[in-house]
């Protein structure tokens, strides 16, 4: 080997070693100068509000007030109680972000809302959440698993990341509800540029578009219908016949995918097998259960059933999403269940339901105007305690009439976007440090593994288990979240606070939305006399008690 040869080597040696030297250092050294970064970030937060509250009141306040009072109206005389009291402001607040954002307010939010001086300032703060894309991205979260499901689909045709932000944007655009909806019926191309297409790939099984799916699907969430009943044989206890669904799938059959994503074939001819034809299969013509002067004359057949789904005489579409956007708001809808609503009464806005999806298709079929119409009525704004349900003899009735609201457990995905955003002063969203957003991102995919999701059963009641409740108590995700640290919400109010009530109700404010009653303030000052701690074990103690408190896994 001669010299140059040598010389080469070692050199080709000394670059391996420095190779190897930065790829130990480079990940340390980034490590470290993101949380140096985030120190800084989170020293310069204080416990007052950083952000300028909303102070403009929406002009259309007055209208949403009359339409919600026609909703008040609308119950009449068949409420055989009273109404309970209006609740204050700071629970409102929490039912408000629970149903939008999936989490409770943070500290920093608290205290913009607090510094608003109008009477109606849930109306202003309400209008301010409707452009923050947190809600875009929860509501699209939960509207998307009725849309498309919670199967992971397909990789290749189907992209559940993708139709969730297109899902997200036309939220946050207020783009009108049936619009939406026809885009999603009838869109075309590939589901990559255009992800709307995605409500059809979700159904995609094998090669082919599974059109039974698609109209079980869409009679479910766009009508509120449990039409794939009768897939198989006439439905027994409804008035939907086997040629009603196959009617609805036939507008699906014709589409199919190409190098170009979706296209729907011409002149295409539904079949269905049956051992009763000579051959072995049966055509199937185009048909709607009803109203079928609403069908357009032309287009494809997707789009003529999206423009029949969406037509303004088809009351089931309107109060099909009204029942629905209730539900997500109280966690408990008008009518239940969901997607097996009633024929709509003969007589228009005979109830409440009827009266709220009228104005809904009058103003435009707007989901932003939904909510805040919504936000104004009693039944939100309402307490949720009830004198004549005090004793439980009569808490059924109470609810069932809403003349409290409602008491319903939260979701897996709101119990611990509460304790994520219990642990930050600061509003946890996309201008969020971005190891705080990815702290956020990974404890909530651990907790959801471990703990479970609902599923698609969106608004079904369901119970407590009894792992959940010692997930709670025993897991690391308390134990961490409660931790006082540099970072964390428990160290800063600690090191932060003047005195242990101040510590105390920053606590409470930031877990629960609420400040400490009296007797709580009493009986924390009473523990800490009798057994001295410092304020920083102060502080987790009371996170973790919070934590696993009832009212803290509770809509209230």
């Amino acid at each position: 080997m001669n010299t140059s040869t040598i010389g080469t080597s070692t050199k080709r040696a000394e670059r391996w070693q420095l190779a190897g030297a930065l790829k130990l250092v480079l990940p340390l050294f980034l490590t470290t100068a993101g949380v140096i970064s985030l120190f800084a970030f989170m020293a310069q937060m204080g416990l007052e509000a950083d952000g300028q509250p909303p102070t403009n009141l929406p002009p259309d306040l007055q209208n949403w007030k009359i339409s919600a009072a026609a909703v008040d109206q609308s119950w009449g005389t068949s409420k055989t109680l009273s109404q309970a009291e209006r609740a204050d402001d700071l629970t409102i607040l929490r039912r408000l972000h629970l149903a939008l954002v999936g989490t409770v307010p943070s500290l920093e939010e608290i205290r913009a809302f607090e510094a608003m001086e109008s009477q109606d300032r849930i109306a202003q703060w309400t209008n301010h959440l409707l452009m923050d894309p947190r809600v875009g991205d929860y509501l699209a979260q939960r509207l998307g698993k009725v849309f498309v499901g919670i199967e992971e689909g397909q990789f290749i045709v189907f992209r559940r990341d993708r139709f969730n932000q297109w899902l997200s944007r036309e939220i946050l655009d207020n783009r009108p509800y049936d619009k939406i909806v026809q885009q999603m019926i009838s869109e075309k191309g590939l589901w990559t540029g255009r992800p709307a297409g995605n409500f059809i790939t979700a159904a995609v099984t094998g090669e082919e578009v599974d059109e039974n799916k698609l109209a079980g699907r869409s009679a479910r969430a766009f009508l509120g219908q449990r039409m794939d009943c009768a897939q198989c044989h006439d439905h027994f206890f409804a008035q939907w016949k086997q040629h009603d669904f196959e009617g609805l799938a036939a507008f699906f059959a014709p589409v199919r995918i190409s190098a170009v994503g979706l296209e729907d074939q011409k002149d295409f001819q539904y079949q269905v097998d049956d051992s009763k034809a000579e051959d072995g299969k049966r055509k199937v013509d185009l048909r709607v259960p009803f109203g079928e002067e609403w069908l357009p004359a032309h287009g494809t057949e997707r789009h003529k059933l999206a423009q029949w789904i969406t037509h303004e005489e088809n009351r089931r579409f309107d109060r099909a999403i009204v029942n629905r956007m209730w539900g997500l708001m109280f966690g408990k809808p008008l009518v239940e269940p969901v997607d097996d609503l009633p024929d709509p009464p003969v007589e228009r806005q005979s109830d409440p339901l009827d009266v709220l999806a009228d104005e809904f298709r009058t103003h435009g079929r707007s989901l932003h105007w939904l909510i805040q119409v919504i936000v104004q009525t009693q039944a939100f704004q309402q307490e949720s305690r009830h004198p004549s349900a005090e004793n439980g003899e009569k808490f059924d009735v109470a609810s069932e009439n809403w003349v409290m609201y409602p008491l319903t457990r939260l979701r897996p995905e709101q119990i611990i976007g509460n304790m994520l955003q219990a642990w930050s002063l600061q509003t946890i969203d996309q201008n969020s440090h971005v190891f705080v957003r990815l702290f956020r991102l990974f404890r909530e995919r651990d907790f959801l593994k471990e703990y479970g999701d609902t599923g698609e059963e969106e608004l079904a009641l369901f119970t407590g288990t009894i792992p959940q409740a010692l997930l709670r108590m025993n897991g690391e995700f308390s134990r961490q979240l409660s931790e006082a640290t540099p970072l964390s919400a428990a160290g800063r109010l600690a090191n932060l606070s003047n005195d242990r009530e101040e510590l105390v109700t920053g606590v409470f404010l930031a877990c629960l939305t609420r400040r400490p009653t009296a007797e709580e303030l009493q009986l924390i000052e009473a523990m800490c006399q009798t057994h001295p701690v410092s304020n920083a074990t102060l502080a987790e103690d009371l996170y973790w008690t919070l934590f696993n408190s009832p009212e803290f896994s509770w809509n209230h």
